[in-house]
């Protein structure tokens, strides 16, 4: 293994073992009844690719408002009878986020293939210009991201903000999204508007799986973004932090 992937994926370690500690010293706190403020929340994925069947007694025509609801919520029949009455699979609210948006983002394959099918365009973008693709990733939905990869999605689409799905996926801490995106060979180097690749934001929000993933496959750590900031001297921020934290920890034995 190349030096500099070693030495960079070791802090990436190191890091993510510390502050796993000290998120279990917190909860032990919290036990204790001891209140430790900050600004962190807890992140949670949440999976959910139920699809409700059972809308029943379906009376009169499914209208736009409706149809996008189901589309969310994955109300199968629902988006059926909007299509077969010759709905547009397009519609969208007024941010342009449409049904496959929305059915993309909460992993409903089975609405976002039916879609698809009627005609719904696979690159229709939002007031932001993210794409189907865009909206898998900040879901977390893999299997959602391959049937649109599977059907012509580019999966190296940009944003107005100039991401792409990496940065999305990478940004919302989805890693299995990451991995799939490079395994596909995605543009791994691709700069978003401020000019940070995926790794810059790895790092920079503490995605420590998805910051060694990237590294390992190959991302380059010398990049520098808008200001001139590398992903190495990120590193670097990480193995100050680390060292100041075990000095600490030293401190309290």
């Amino acid at each position: 293994m190349d030096k500099d992937i070693l030495w960079a994926t070791t802090i990436v370690d190191q890091k993510a073992e510390l502050d796993q500690q000290e998120q279990k010293r917190r909860t032990r706190a919290r036990k204790l009844g001891i209140l430790i403020v900050d600004g962190t929340k807890d992140q949670r994925e949440t999976n959910n690719e139920t699809l409700n069947q059972s809308f029943t007694n379906i009376e009169g025509p499914v209208d736009c408002e409706n149809f996008l609801k189901a589309a969310t919520n994955g109300n199968v029949k629902v988006v059926d009878r909007f299509l077969e009455d010759g709905g547009d699979p397009n519609i969208a609210d007024e941010f342009r986020k449409s049904a496959l948006h929305r059915a993309a983002f909460e992993g409903h394959v089975v609405i976002v293939e039916k879609l698809l099918d009627k005609g719904a365009n696979i690159d229709f973008q939002d007031r932001l210009a993210c794409t189907a693709v865009h909206w898998a990733c900040r879901g977390g939905r893999v299997a959602a991201v391959k049937l649109l990869q599977s059907r012509g999605a580019d999966l190296n689409v940009k944003d107005k903000l100039l991401s792409t799905p990496l940065h999305v996926a990478t940004r919302t801490g989805h890693w299995e999204v990451v991995e799939y995106l490079v395994s596909s060979g995605v543009q791994i180097n691709a700069k978003d508007r401020e000019g940070d690749t995926a790794l810059h934001d790895a790092v920079r929000l503490n995605r420590y799986k998805i910051a060694k993933s990237l590294i390992q496959a190959g991302a380059d750590m010398k990049i520098k973004n808008a200001v001139g900031v590398t992903a190495t001297e990120q590193v670097k921020k990480w193995q100050c932090d680390t060292k100041e934290m075990l000095e600490k920890l030293d401190q309290m034995k």
